[in-house]
């Protein structure tokens, strides 16, 4: 089969994967919190920004390769965290892991996934990255930083914007708890999606392992939408960056910023890089687009900046990219890769993030990433 024919765009391979996924897992893969405002507002504000494109440049093929932290990349892109990758499809993490080795991109493990550090490792390429909800424990903390960099993760990401568990409503209503139960209602919609049925049993019901040395016993209470880590999970400060900055020797990335204020601070606690986001809108809903703030923290800061939120297609990479991004980073897009399409999915979709993104070089003329033009203020869609 030729994938590109079949499956030429993001929307092809989301479609796809709402097909194969049960409602409940769907609802927690694709939706945000409250109305979904902040969502609506990440694509609209993506699509505000345009180029004007060239002509007479004659043949060139683009060079798609960027550096970030000392390395060389291919790509300017890689795979974001997502928690309960396994819920999604049962081993998306190694199967995640795999792609992005293979391409040379970087792998994000979430603190939350149901695979651990040590099962990843064997899977994991030259770019592991290791994203921390935040311990509140000092022993767990270190533990964990440990066990990471024992896996082969040579970079940690830590995540300050989900200092509570949010609504989630959508997700709610599905019926989906943390951990998840397979009540009536949820066997139901189980029983219309046999390929991942058949893929659960084989694998059983995904958990969040990284855990189990540290929890024993009761949820106390905990809503719906929180998982068991919020028992151990603190909102984090100034000292709390400090700490790590002094106890991980590999590039610090602080995820989760829309203040140009905030990225300043960061640099100043020895961040290595500041990740742009509001969280795929799942979180709060009374952010901004997150590209509507990424030039103003451009401005503020020297260190890189990587950037998600929204991201469908090479061409809105190169739209953070020309907007002051130095890395963009994908989640919801290469879990419909795997849902969609299981171990073919995500390295089809980083060929075809890369098909695009020269695409649009073309048209505009230009030959290297770092040659992109000022982007232009488009009028809303009517």
């Amino acid at each position: 089969m030729d994938l590109h024919s079949t499956y030429p765009g993001v929307m092809d391979l989301k479609w796809k994967a709402r097909k194969r996924l049960p409602a409940f897992v769907w609802e927690y893969l694709d939706s945000g919190t409250g109305t979904e405002a902040t969502k609506a507002r990440n694509r609209a504000a993506l699509d505000r920004v345009g180029f004007l494109p060239a002509v007479l440049h004659g043949e060139f093929t683009p060079d798609l390769s960027t550096r970030l932290f000392g390395k060389a990349f291919p790509l300017p892109f890689g795979i974001a965290p997502v928690g309960m990758s396994g819920l999604i499809w049962p081993g998306a993490e190694n199967t995640l892991a795999r792609a992005a080795a293979s391409a040379g991109i970087p792998y994000s493990l979430s603190t939350v996934a149901s695979q651990t550090p040590e099962d990843v490792a064997p899977s994991l390429g030259d770019h592991g990255w290791f994203q921390l909800y935040p311990p509140r424990d000092e022993e767990i903390r270190r533990d964990m930083l440990n066990r990471a960099r024992a896996a082969g993760f040579d970079t940690l990401v830590v995540t300050v914007d989900v200092p509570v568990a949010s609504r989630r409503e959508r997700q709610t209503r599905s019926g989906l708890t943390q951990p998840p139960r397979l009540t009536p209602r949820l066997l139901a919609q189980v029983a219309r999606r046999p390929a991942w049925a058949l893929a659960v049993a084989r694998a059983g019901m995904p958990r969040m392992r990284i855990f189990d040395p540290y929890v024993s016993g009761a949820r106390q209470n905990l809503p719906s939408t929180a998982h068991i880590g919020y028992l151990l999970r603190t909102a984090p400060d100034r000292d709390y960056i400090a700490w790590l900055r002094d106890n991980w020797q590999g590039p610090l990335v602080v995820k989760g910023v829309l203040r140009a204020e905030d990225a300043r601070m960061l640099e100043d606690l020895g961040a290595d890089a500041v990740w742009v986001s509001n969280h795929a809108g799942r979180q709060f809903d009374g952010a901004p687009g997150a590209i509507e703030v990424l030039a103003d923290i451009r401005a503020a800061t020297t260190v890189p900046l990587i950037f998600d939120s929204g991201i469908e297609g090479g061409l809105d990479i190169l739209r953070a990219l020309a907007t002051g991004a130095d890395f963009v980073m994908l989640g919801r897009a290469f879990h419909f890769a795997v849902a969609a399409l299981g171990e073919a999915g995500p390295g089809h979709l980083v060929d075809m993030l890369a098909r695009d993104m020269a695409a649009n070089m073309g048209q505009l003329g230009v030959r290297r990433l770092a040659e992109l033009p000022a982007p232009i203020q488009l009028a809303a869609a009517p």
